[in-house]
């Protein structure tokens, strides 16, 4: 006789292994907060090298104003100006976040890409592994 099917010991293992996994996995599926802080951290960096790509390809300077929810971008009127008092137009509207810490509270991306700072900005974003980090003279996103 041909027997079809699942033993007990083989039903008992399956059900234990799903609850340990469930165990394990549910928290972590149901805790937003992991994924929105890096997704906060994404978009920061995605922000600030848009702000140093549009910084060499109109050769003007681009403002950039941190804040713990956000960033800021504007960019000046005319090439050779410091005096940022645009807008900066963007593909899409950021989201934003919460708990980002900068070393500096605003900097500028000059028309050659560099910074305007003496030394490299660093940011973190609390809840997100990893900093993110703006070189001052090749204002190279990282």
């Amino acid at each position: 006789m041909n027997a079809r099917g699942f033993t007990l010991v083989e039903l008992v293992t399956t059900i234990v292994v799903v609850g340990i996994l469930a165990v394990a996995a549910l928290p972590r599926m149901f805790d937003q907060n992991v994924f929105e802080a890096r997704g906060f951290f994404d978009e920061t960096k995605s922000l600030l090298r848009y702000a140093q790509k549009t910084a060499v390809a109109q050769r003007r300077t681009v403002c950039v104003a941190l804040g713990a929810t956000g960033v800021g971008l504007t960019i000046a009127g005319a090439a050779n100006s410091n005096v940022c008092n645009t807008p900066l137009t963007l593909p899409n509207t950021p989201r934003g976040g919460t708990g980002l810490v900068p070393s500096v509270a605003a900097f500028q991306f000059r028309s050659v890409g560099g910074t305007d700072q003496a030394a490299d900005v660093t940011l973190v974003i609390a809840g997100a592994t990893g900093t993110i980090t703006i070189d001052r003279t090749t204002g190279y996103v990282y």
